[in-house]
């Protein structure tokens, strides 16, 4: 088994690791450094992002080189990086929990739930927009917490799936609009989108392929990408959310709120509002891109000559 296919493996057997995570060690190091170098400026963000997130590659590329000096079995890095970055199992049980609670008309509970899926206002929704807010979570996140990862494994091994997770963990973390990260955050944002593009249209092509297994159709899904991607106010969200919507046969977006500010996002799909038995289809599908593209990706990164992939 390649290296990329094992840590795909090890998210599906066993989730996220329980104690140390490299993610959540990641975020409390980019805390202090943020609390110790904030200035509202572009200059100041651009510098903090941009040091962290190559300090992240680093390591990556660190930890592979320890691992060939001890004469551990080739990979060992990539396979361990990936596991740590993945988060597939993970997204898809708190989906699996929220939609539980929406078939037993806890609608409260599917509102507790929310938050650990997505940062939208959850207080307001009904079964309806809870549905339609975790399809779209479900989604976005395919593309952003399972495909792009190994998408950068693929590309530049246990240093790319360490960049990549850094900037995703860095866009959440400041990358958002407020009036503390209008500028500071700027640039986190824009690494993000940046480091996301490849991941997020290999999700949106493999959503295409596998949506006969959720009674979708591969030419309905990609004209739906191409007709109501670019409408979406994320570059990377928009092409993996219309994927979703054209393989459901829902339609996403309208309005939302976060942090008490509202949108209305542009309409993705042309198919009846989501219910909440579409989030056991949506996350059918997320499992079903993730594995193609964990297979799509070690073919690749086998595929590449010996002396690249040292």
């Amino acid at each position: 088994m390649s290296a990329l296919a094992a840590g795909y493996a090890a998210d599906v057997l066993f989730g996220d690791p329980r104690r140390w995570h490299p993610v959540a060690g990641f975020g409390r190091v980019a805390l202090a450094v943020e609390q110790a170098t904030y200035k509202p400026t572009r200059l100041r963000g651009a510098l903090f992002a941009g040091g962290l997130v190559a300090a992240a590659g680093a390591t990556g590329e660190l930890l592979a080189r320890g691992a060939a000096r001890a004469g551990a079995p080739r990979g060992l890095a990539l396979a361990a990086v990936t596991w740590a970055a993945l988060g597939g199992r993970s997204l898809t049980g708190e989906a699996m929990r929220l939609a539980s609670c929406l078939e037993l008309d806890d609608v409260q509970g599917a509102r507790t739930r929310l938050p650990s899926l997505c940062g939208r206002d959850p207080k307001d929704l009904d079964a309806r927009q809870l549905s339609r807010a975790t399809v779209e979570s479900v989604a976005e996140n395919t593309g952003d917490a399972v495909v792009g990862a190994l998408v950068w494994g693929a590309i530049a091994g246990p240093a790319g799936v360490a960049a990549y997770r850094a900037a995703n963990t860095l866009d959440a973390m400041v990358g958002h609009r407020s009036d503390r990260y209008a500028s500071f955050g700027w640039a986190a944002a824009r690494c993000d989108d940046a480091m996301s593009w490849p991941g997020a249209r290999v999700a949106a092509g493999l959503t295409a392929l596998c949506s006969p297994l959720v009674g979708g159709k591969p030419r309905t899904t990609w004209r739906t990408v191409r007709d109501d991607g670019s409408r979406h106010p994320s570059p990377n969200a928009g092409p993996i959310e219309a994927a979703f919507a054209g393989a459901l046969g829902v339609t996403l977006g309208g309005p939302l709120a976060y942090r008490g500010i509202t949108e209305l996002r542009p309409r993705l799909g042309t198919g009846r509002a989501p219910q909440p038995r579409d989030i056991q289809r949506a996350t059918r599908l997320s499992w079903a891109v993730g594995a193609a593209a964990a297979a799509l990706c070690a073919a690749a990164r086998a595929a590449r000559p010996r002396r690249t992939r040292r």
